[in-house]
């Protein structure tokens, strides 16, 4: 028999974005499939929206604001599929998309395979989506896969992993204390329980920029950069447990180094922390650099400035091209039905 794939939908205040993604998600040619919404005590009307595509095959939940770890782990419980689909409430799939990848398994699909595809971000004018590829955009073995994300700082969005049973029973739930990169800590324990990545490139997911919105988003947020440092932890742990080789630990050092400018000097206490985990490992951090941009900030009033001033900026400059995007969208009139279901 043809294996049942769940795709799991964990939903927020996603009131403007929830009928495309579960279209999208309606639309994927595989089959037999079942879809699992869990709202996450949303206050807008996001419920009272997915609730309309309530179907024999679209089933709604919702339950107290737990964050999106908890939430997905309620999905996961309540479905049964052979293999798991996460899919974020404003991102979109190519309707192959998982046709594509089960195929790929060929004959005799081997459950330990993790699966992956291509992905590019989009803001509302999905059609304009660029896929561009990076070094992770292959098949690989979990060691060298982690290697590659941690020396050229790359990652893979959610919505790109198929995931089977067996391997999701193997990593167990999703780490509810982590306020940030939750999804990145979840799919290294998948990566760790499989026998490497296969990589499709005719599957494609469309991820939607929310910006400062974004659960990824770290911004000034203190709790999020107290669970960066965790995640960066819990995956040097994760892949020194798989090799302990010195192009491990320098790219670990390397992840340290990506990293540390979300932490200086804001927490001197962080950085302290990341330096000894960089000196265990043979390597040394050095102070990172402000952008020239920022520069004469910081020369003028000071490094914590000049990061402030980036991040504001940074925020500016995304409503401003979010807001073009928008009337773009819509004065050219299409929708996602007019293309991206139709293939």
């Amino acid at each position: 028999m043809k294996p049942l794939v769940s795709i799991l939908i964990p939903a927020y205040n996603a009131e403007a974005w929830i009928s495309d993604t579960l279209r999208s998600a309606i639309a994927q040619t595989w089959e037999p499939k079942e879809i699992i919404v869990v709202d996450d005590g949303s206050t807008d009307q996001t419920l009272a929206v997915a609730r309309t595509f309530e179907s024999d095959q679209v089933r709604v939940y919702t339950h107290k604001n737990q964050g999106a770890a908890a939430t997905r782990n309620k999905a996961y419980s309540l479905s049964k599929g052979d293999y798991v689909q996460f899919l974020d409430a404003d991102d979109l799939m190519g309707p192959d998309k998982i046709s594509k990848q089960i195929e790929a398994l060929g004959d005799t699909p081997n459950k330990r395979i993790l699966l992956s595809s291509s992905w590019g971000y989009f803001m509302y004018r999905y059609y304009k989506t660029k896929f561009t590829p990076n070094a992770l955009w292959c098949d690989l073995s979990p060691v060298e896969w982690l290697v590659r994300k941690m020396q050229l700082n790359l990652f893979m969005q959610t919505a790109c992993w198929l995931v089977s049973r067996e391997l999701a029973e193997a990593a167990g739930p999703w780490d509810t204390k982590l306020l940030g990169d939750d999804d990145g800590e979840y799919f290294c324990r998948v990566l760790l329980a499989s026998e490497g990545v296969r990589f499709v490139p005719e599957a494609k997911v469309y991820y939607r920029e929310s910006g400062a919105t974004s659960l990824s988003y770290i911004g000034n947020s203190d709790k999020k950069v107290v669970a960066q440092l965790r995640s960066m932890d819990l995956h040097i742990r994760y892949i020194r447990s798989l090799e302990d080789s010195p192009r491990v630990r320098q790219a670990c050092v390397t992840l340290l180094q990506n990293w540390l400018c979300i932490f200086y000097p804001n927490r001197p206490d962080l950085v302290k922390q990341m330096e000894e985990m960089a000196e265990s490992l043979g390597g040394k951090l050095r102070p990172p650099a402000v952008s020239w941009k920022y520069r004469w900030i910081e020369v003028l009033f000071g490094r914590q400035h000049a990061n402030r001033a980036q991040v504001f900026l940074s925020r500016i400059k995304w409503s401003l091209e979010r807001s073009w995007d928008k009337v773009m969208f819509q004065m050219e009139g299409r929708t996602v039905e007019d293309g991206l279901l139709k293939g």
